[in-house]
C-alpha cells in the first residue's frame, strides 16, 4: 500500500515537473496591442509606421497562436486525461485561440478604418 502511494507520488511529481518545464520552454507571451494612428490627423509617415506596427502585431499574434497550440499538445502528452477533461481543455484552448483571433481582426479593422479616413482626407 505504501509502495503504491509512493509510486503514485513519484508519478505525479514527475508529471508536474514536466508540465512546469514545458510551460517555461514555450512561455507563450500574448502580444501587446499596437497603437493605431488617427487617419484624420496622421502624416503619411505615421500611417506607414502604423502599418508596419500592425503587420508586426499580426505576425506576433500568429506566433502566439502557434505557441498556445503547441503548448497544449505538450501538456496533454504529459498527462493521462479522462475524455471529459480532454474535452474541457479543448474548449478552453478554442476560446483562448478565438479570442486572440478576434483581437487580431479588431486591430486590423481599426487600422483599415483609419486608412480610409486618411485617404478621404488626402483625396
Amino acid at each position: 500500500m505504501v509502495i503504491d502511494t509512493m509510486k503514485e507520488l513519484v508519478r505525479i511529481t514527475a508529471c508536474l515537473s514536466f508540465l512546469f518545464a514545458a510551460h517555461s520552454a514555450f512561455a507563450c507571451d500574448y502580444p501587446s496591442k499596437v497603437s493605431v494612428p488617427n487617419g484624420s490627423t496622421a502624416s503619411q509617415e505615421e500611417m506607414i509606421e502604423g502599418q508596419r506596427a500592425v503587420k508586426q502585431y499580426v505576425a506576433d499574434m500568429e506566433a502566439y497562436l502557434e505557441c498556445i497550440v503547441e503548448e497544449e499538445k505538450s501538456a496533454r502528452a504529459a498527462m493521462e486525461l479522462e475524455p471529459e477533461d480532454e474535452e474541457q481543455r479543448e474548449i478552453t484552448l478554442t476560446k483562448k485561440y478565438n479570442a486572440a483571433v478576434g483581437e487580431m481582426e479588431k486591430v486590423a479593422a481599426e487600422f483599415n478604418a483609419e486608412v480610409q479616413s486618411y485617404k478621404a482626407r488626402n483625396d
